[in-house]
């Protein structure tokens, strides 16, 4: 079988490096300073072992840094203790998304008994409290110093600062309400009944709060979950695990999953107030990764969600598939769900656009958990039932419904990370950072476009590729802590 044309993309990139000035097409606007810092998968093999998943690959850490109209930058891979038992046993360490490491028998034995999770934090950039964090699924996000991407340490969420966290998953897409000043995240305890915990962390003191414990027989496999003004939103979609099976099959931890599309998705509101359940109901199956944005309107809670008929496209990911040359959708359609507050909670079901989708991106600072009017996404161009893997950048006006692109033969660019300009009057004033990987010449490069009219800027050329990533955000260059307010997602 042929290689994709976008192989390069999950392709191993060993050299870490420091570079003060990239070279730049065009003109960088003079307000833009900060750093934007990217986390992805950057090394698919380790030994004569490869890793099975694009969610897989060891962690890399990339930053490119705005200055007087110059951009330098830098990467280093994430010093996880995933990665360096990885280095210094020269092959697979722990256990993946959808890897698991070949083991001796007193290996086997002792990962039973005591298994360690991965810290392998290859999905996103946030922050808690005072504290820069890469990401993963599990209760293992890695602080690093943003400015010379030196790892540090776990964030500890037991360290003694309000309510005890127990058990091994979390998500990579923790919730920042700027009016509270608060964080909001879950945690998944397995169990003979398993339990969601849903939790707050205030900013300034990291004081950890319990909101609600939400019991579950089967728990689904969520990436993402939604906020509004006064509710936060956990979406269960019907790839459902029993947690003995997770214990005992000794497969990697994704193909524990089930799909079960007779449950259909459930929606769980919770009073970020008191920790109320508020409303517990049911909509039509999907499958989703990203929830895009949700609000309150009237006596209906709308949630904006990138979805799939099912999970077909986590098959559609895994690194046999997209270093090949099979046709590979990779986004799903941005669908908007009304859930009625009142009464027995019904659900109806919107198509918002026809345009495919993913890796969505708002102007979070200003409209999250607010009724709001454009999405920044990745997009595939697909023909005739075959696409081409993420290889365009999608603008959707949710008020007119117009669809803008930015695209380019040989180039795939990456998410689109919204950065508002300064006195913004607009909800798209600002800018879009994204970066691409060009395969006709090898390399990559940051792409800079006007986030309102969707015109290119600049670009400034790294002198590699850098391998397909996920997930990041920008830190605006301000010193203190309200500094890091732009950094939330």
């Amino acid at each position: 079988m042929n290689q994709s044309p976008y192989h390069l993309g999950f392709t191993t990139l060993d050299r870490e490096t420091r570079v003060e000035d990239l070279p730049i097409q065009g003109i960088l606007p003079s307000w833009l300073s900060g750093i934007l810092m990217r986390t992805a998968p950057a090394r698919f093999e380790v030994g004569n072992q490869s890793y099975n998943h694009w969610f897989d690959g060891l962690a890399m850490l990339h930053s490119f840094t705005f200055a007087d109209g110059r951009v330098s930058y830098a990467n280093r891979f994430l010093q996880s203790q995933s990665y360096l038992e990885a280095m210094k046993k020269g092959r697979i360490s722990r256990g993946e998304f959808a890897t698991n490491p070949s083991r001796t028998l007193f290996e086997r034995v002792a990962a039973f008994f005591a298994p360690k999770l991965t810290d392998n934090c290859n999905v996103s950039i946030n922050k808690l409290a005072d504290k820069i964090v890469a990401f993963t699924e599990t209760r293992l996000p890695v602080q690093f110093d943003p400015m010379t991407l030196e790892t540090l340490d776990i964030y500890d969420y037991d360290d003694g600062l309000g309510d005890r966290l127990p058990g091994p998953i979390s998500i990579a897409h923790p919730h920042f309400d700027f009016q509270r000043g608060c964080h909001y995240s879950y945690m998944l305890d397995f169990g003979q009944q398993s339990t969601y915990r849903i939790f707050s962390i205030e900013a300034k003191t990291r004081q950890q709060k319990v909101l609600t414990k939400i019991p579950v027989e089967r728990p689904a496999y969520m990436h993402s979950f939604a906020m509004t003004e006064h509710y936060l939103v956990l979406t269960e979609f019907p790839l459902v695990v029993n947690p003995l099976r997770l214990r005992f099959s000794g497969k990697p931890f994704i193909r524990n999953y089930q799909w079960k599309p007779e449950r259909g998705v459930r929606f769980h509101v919770v009073d970020k107030e008191t920790g109320r359940v508020f409303k517990e109901t049911r909509g039509d199956t999907c499958f989703a990764f990203h929830h895009v944005n949700a609000f309150e309107e009237d006596d209906t809670i709308v949630v904006d969600i990138v979805t799939y008929p099912d999970p077909t496209i986590i098959d559609h990911l895994y690194l046999r598939h997209l270093q090949s040359d099979e046709p590979v959708i990779a986004t799903g359609k941005l669908t908007r769900f009304r859930i009625n507050s009142r009464g027995r909670g019904e659900v109806s079901e919107q198509l918002l656009s026809e345009a495919r989708l993913e890796l969505p991106r708002i102007n979070y600072r200003h409209r999250t958990g607010q009724p709001y009017r454009f999405v920044f996404g990745v997009g595939n161009a697909v023909s005739g039932g075959k696409a081409n893997f993420m290889d365009n950048l999608v603008k959707i006006d949710l008020d007119v419904g117009a669809v803008r692109t930015w695209c380019e033969a040989g180039c795939y660019p990456g998410e689109p990370v919204f950065v508002a300009a300064p006195d913004a009057r607009e909800e798209d004033d600002g800018l879009i950072l994204s970066v691409v990987l060009n395969v006709q010449v090898g390399r990559s490069f940051l792409l800079v476009l006007d986030a309102s009219n969707w015109e290119e800027l600049t670009r400034a050329e790294v002198a590699h590729h850098i391998p397909f990533g996920f997930h990041g955000n920008f830190l605006p260059a301000a010193s203190g802590a309200e500094s890091f307010l732009g950094l939330h997602r």
